[in-house]
């Protein structure tokens, strides 16, 4: 039986664990071998890498941007309807997450119309919660030139985590993290909450979603959407998502991510590296 082929986007911004909890609940539950696969260059993909067109992926953990572009370069995939659910009280039970902008604690920034000219970090332009929104924020203010004349100095991270340590460690002086990824890490360093803080939050925004390659067998598509859905109601698998911050799955559909837009991808301003 061909193995039913698992990839993650999010990795390591949020933990390779949890998507080796999924892959192994659903070698149990639906009883198909499962590889799992990470691309930790990029948040998502766009049509010219696209894992569903080339065999790569039956099933991947996206940022939500690439949907919207495989979506609209035809390209053979669907949405899984079921996402996961943080314990975030901000997110009050819902398949959402925010952008939080943060600064080193010592930075005079108390919005983000006061990191004009400083150094921006970002995962990658792919991401939502790292630059789209970042974008979004820039024409609330009435800014229209661009990130590239707003900032003094763009930096590519690679992926939250580094941008964490970027600002940490002054390399940079802010960036857009996501929330949940910010609060794993603040979890695992308890000195962090002391040398950074957050000056502003963006959203909610529909949590990253699922997505499934077009054709896949239906009974094992019902099967993977079943197998989320409960997974929180095993004890063991429910303290294994505690650990990554999951409280569950819940149900989504279409219309909670029709807002979200195709982003053109440019490289301006860019300096690249891997996420680590």
């Amino acid at each position: 039986m061909r193995p039913l082929r698992l990839l993650s986007y999010l990795a390591p911004s949020i933990p390779e664990g949890l998507f080796e909890l999924v892959a192994a609940s659903l070698r149990a539950r639906i009883g198909v071998p499962v590889a799992l696969d990470f691309e930790t260059r990029v948040s998502g993909p766009a049509p010219d890498s696209d894992p569903f067109a080339s065999g790569r992926a039956d099933l991947a953990f996206v940022c939500a941007p690439s949907y919207a572009l495989l979506k609209e370069a035809g390209s053979p995939v669907e949405l899984l309807p079921v996402a996961p659910v943080f314990v975030d009280p901000r997110v009050e039970g819902q398949p959402v997450y925010f952008s939080d902008v943060v600064v080193r604690t010592g930075h005079p920034a108390r919005r983000f119309e006061e990191l004009a000219g400083g150094v921006w970090s970002y995962n990658d332009r792919y991401s939502r919660s790292g630059w789209q929104k970042m974008l979004d924020r820039l024409a609330e203010i009435g800014h229209a030139g661009g990130p590239e004349r707003f900032f003094g100095c763009l930096l590519q991270a690679g992926s939250h985590l580094r941008s964490i340590e970027f600002v940490a460690g002054a390399k940079a002086d802010a960036a857009a993290i996501d929330s949940n990824t910010l609060w794993l890490s603040r979890r695992r360093d308890p000195t962090l909450p002391g040398r950074l803080r957050v000056i502003e939050s963006w959203g909610p925004m529909p949590i990253q979603p699922v997505l499934a390659r077009a054709g896949l067998d239906p009974s094992v598509r019902s099967g993977i959407v079943l197998t989320l859905l409960c997974l929180h109601e095993d004890r063991a698998s429910r303290a294994r998502l505690e650990e990554f911050g999951v409280k569950r799955f819940a149900a989504v559909d279409e219309a909670s991510y029709a807002a979200i837009r195709p982003i053109g991808i440019s490289v301006a301003g860019g300096s690249g590296s891997p996420a680590g």
